[in-house]
């Protein structure tokens, strides 16, 4: 006989801290493998009637017997031969009956590892819980998405009364990273070529050289520059505001500014001018030419020198210009605004994706835990129908060892018979019958299949339907986002 394997299956996983979720319920369940078995192939095996009549010499025996009369014709009773045929054969028997019995608990275990009722019970626990679970994050999501958009409508209010007040009408002007990127290289390179350029002329009136022209260079570069920057940065920009006084301060400063940009460039001028062999104070010369003639200028590349410095001011000037939005206090509520509505567009549409992988996610373990279900019922109907095949092929190979039985004594009997001078016992013409072992009922209660039949049904309608709930869920949280839209409606474009 085969030998039959014994599978164990023991989960020994520790419990853990954390509650599973509802979805994580479900995946469990039709993760789990169906059984813990392999299938077996040819259960009972056919004794071999030709092999086990050689090794007992059941020939040789009844021909030895026979020649000596044995057993005698008035014996009525199997002999000793007729009798370990018949032993050898029972214990044939009992080892397919235990087989059988080995093979039946089989099938009784991967019966009970189906596990319905446990299935059952987590699915009607679960599949609700996961449309609540869906529930509790659009209402948290949409507590989220109200606090954002209360704080845009929050902005757009104090923008467009910005914009109404000053009469505005077109949208605020941002300096991108990109944008202050050129911005800062532009003054970058103004200030090296202006360094670079005053340096050369400088040297004339320097008794260092091209160094010391560009050390005196550098200085008044870099206070060129940035002075010229930061003029149109602040309060030039006051030009643009609504407000008289401010607009007034702003056209002040572009005066002052002009006149800054004209005196520092003819400053340098003449200190390009004073001889390097003069032995006074430069700045002190400087100075008093510029006050008592500060258009006495005899070079030509003194004008030129004073030209280059009032156009690289100038651009510099526009550089700070054009750094921001043009009317002051715009660009900060324009940011503002900017920031708040993409902050909730990009939560808008975080939670909406959020909910759309909780759906889709619920809705696959709620589909998959209905194929399971699905399976397991064919795995039942299969493994009632095979444990009903196995006590028939049971009930057959009972008959097959009693074939076997009879055809061993046949052979013993004819060989004792045809050596013979005495009549053969009359049992030698009677058949051996078997003492049959009952098999189990192959038919469990026919209620038991319809209540399950029943319960798998009931089962999957209710998955059915809380799919449905959750894409229902799904289609209300959206339309409670849209309702925030509509609760906070957005400032008309263009209001002034």
């Amino acid at each position: 006989m085969p030998p039959l394997e014994t599978l164990t299956d023991i989960d020994m996983t520790q419990s853990s801290p954390k509650k599973k979720s509802a979805i994580s319920k479900l995946r469990d369940l039709f993760g789990q493998a169906q059984h813990p078995y392999k299938p077996s192939t040819q259960i009972f095996l056919d004794l071999d009637v030709d092999r086990v009549a050689r090794d007992m010499r059941l020939s040789e025996l009844g021909a030895e017997r026979g020649a000596a009369d044995r057993p005698d014709s008035d014996v009525t009773i199997l002999d000793d031969v007729e009798h370990r045929i018949v032993e050898n054969t029972e214990g044939h028997k009992q080892t397919a009956h235990s087989i059988y019995l080995e093979q039946l608990h089989i099938y009784d275990a991967r019966l009970t590892a189906l596990n319905f009722e446990e299935r059952f019970a987590i699915i009607r626990q679960a599949a609700p819980e996961a449309v609540g679970d869906f529930g509790a994050e659009a209402a948290m999501g949409r507590d989220e998405l109200f606090g954002l958009r209360r704080r845009l409508n929050e902005s757009e209010a104090e923008r467009e009364a910005f914009r109404s007040k000053h009469r505005i009408t077109r949208p605020g002007h941002l300096s991108t990273p990109g944008k202050m990127i050129f911005k800062i290289g532009l003054l970058a390179v103004l200030f090296v070529i202006e360094v670079a350029v005053n340096g050369s002329f400088l040297a004339k009136a320097n008794q260092s050289g091209i160094l010391g022209g560009l050390s005196v260079a550098f200085v008044f570069a870099a206070f060129n520059i940035l002075v010229s920057y930061f003029c149109g940065l602040v309060p030039i920009r006051l030009l643009n505001h609504r407000n008289w006084l401010l607009k007034f301060v702003g056209l002040m400063s572009l005066i002052l500014y002009l006149a800054l940009a004209v005196v520092l460039n003819l400053a340098l001028a003449h200190v390009r001018e004073i001889p390097p062999d003069i032995l006074v104070d430069v700045d002190r010369e400087a100075l008093r030419r510029l006050i008592e003639a500060p258009f006495g200028l005899h070079e030509l590349q003194s004008w030129l020198l004073v030209g280059i410095g009032i156009v690289f001011s100038v651009v510099a000037m526009v550089d700070g210009l054009m750094t921001f939005d043009p009317y002051i206090g715009y660009t900060a509520l324009e940011r503002r605004w900017q920031t708040a509505n993409d902050r909730y567009r990009n939560a808008k549409d975080e939670l909406n994706e959020r909910l759309r992988d909780i759906r889709d996610d619920a809705a696959e373990a709620m589909n998959g835990a209905e194929r399971d279900l699905a399976i397991r019922r064919s795995e039942y109907d299969s493994l009632l129908v095979n444990r009903g095949r196995l006590s028939q092929k049971f009930v057959d190979h009972q008959n097959q060892i009693e074939r076997a039985t009879n055809a061993l004594l046949q052979i013993y009997r004819e060989a004792n018979r045809r050596v013979r001078s005495t009549p053969a016992p009359a049992h030698f013409t009677t058949s051996y019958v078997l003492d049959r072992i009952p098999v189990e009922p192959t038919d469990r209660d026919p209620d038991d299949k319809e209540r399950l039949r029943r319960s798998v049904d009931e089962i999957q309608a209710l998955l059915t339907r809380q799919v449905e709930a959750v894409h229902a869920a799904f289609d209300a949280a959206t339309r409670s986002y849209k309702e925030i839209d509509e609760l906070f409606p957005e400032a008309p474009h263009g209001k002034g």
